[in-house]
């Protein structure tokens, strides 16, 4: 893809959200029109959290296909759809996992995308985050962009640029008064882990009502 493609917000989160259960559910993967709906609405591991419909989802599908960001695929009665960004995007897997997390969560910094992409590509080390980033940034149009400092974190955050330029003044934020100190960073860490764990027991959940379904049982 020689040129950035610009997203609407759905349609980001649509294309996170089978890059993300690729590896989270493959057994489930390509995933259905209803299950990809399902995965743009969950309540944990989603900024912002979205209540669309079926009908929205496969209008955002439509506006992928233009990308050459989809593939088709008839499972049984229902149409199933995968990804293609690797190839469409012409980047490796390591910057795809990164962008998936930017489109799901919203922004983050090095030491949450490491734990949050765990399940899409582990990084060893946050330096290894870090280059992909960068390299993701000073590409000859850039992917990401790196935020300013929140008051009492340690790291910048970063945001894609799949859905247009970002308003920087909007992430300017004062320092807070008084003697309050917070490391906000090891506090986001640890709300990343807990979604993560809610994520988890969620696919759990769904693999289990699946087997209940093929056994007949209620």
């Amino acid at each position: 893809m020689d040129t950035l493609p610009t997203f609407t917000p759905l349609e980001a989160r649509v294309l996170g959200v089978l890059i993300e259960k690729e590896k989270t559910v493959p057994d489930s993967y390509p995933l259905s029109a209803n299950t990809l709906m399902l995965g743009c609405n969950q309540k944990t591991a989603r900024d912002p959290v979205m209540a669309v419909s079926e009908s929205e989802v496969i209008a955002a599908i439509e506006g992928l296909k233009a990308h050459s960001l989809i593939v088709e695929s008839s499972g049984g009665r229902v149409m199933r759809y995968a990804h293609n960004a690797r190839r469409a995007l012409k980047l490796p897997e390591q910057s795809v996992a990164l962008l998936a997390m930017l489109m799901l969560r919203g922004p983050q910094t090095a030491g949450e995308l490491r734990l949050n992409c765990d399940r899409l590509h582990p990084f060893g080390y946050i330096s290894s985050v870090e280059a992909f980033l960068d390299e993701l940034a000073t590409a000859a149009t850039p992917w990401v962009v790196k935020l300013p400092k929140a008051p009492g974190s340690r790291e910048h955050r970063w945001t894609h640029l799949l859905c247009g330029a970002v308003d920087m003044d909007a992430f300017e934020v004062a320092p807070s008064s008084g003697s309050r100190r917070v490391d906000s960073d090891e506090v986001a860490e640890l709300k990343a882990e807990v979604a993560r764990l809610h994520e988890e027991l969620a696919a759990l959940r769904e693999a289990v009502g699946r087997i209940q379904n093929e056994l007949g049982l209620s």
